[in-house]
């Protein structure tokens, strides 16, 4: 299992009186994760950015760490 640390930022909005995630965009590293973040959260009822680690092999997601969050956001939940 080889293992990288990648950066991704989530919109957060409304669905059905939930807080869902939107689309995932991927940043180059945590200081361009904040800043995407930053510029999106006015346009997003919320915005996080993460960083977390992905198996490389499988694709799968794990260990998410929160870099930063705008407005409102859900619990970012990575198996």
């Amino acid at each position: 299992m080889s293992l990288a640390e990648k950066f991704i930022v989530l919109p957060f909005k409304k669905n059905r009186g939930n807080i869902v995630p939107g689309e995932m965009r991927q940043a180059s590293s945590a200081a361009s994760a904040e800043k995407i973040a930053a510029a999106m959260s006015a346009r997003h009822l919320g915005v996080a950015a993460y960083s977390i680690q992905v198996d490389e092999e499988s694709g799968d997601m794990t260990s998410p760490k929160l870099i930063i969050a705008f407005g409102e956001t859900a619990d970012l939940t990575v198996n």
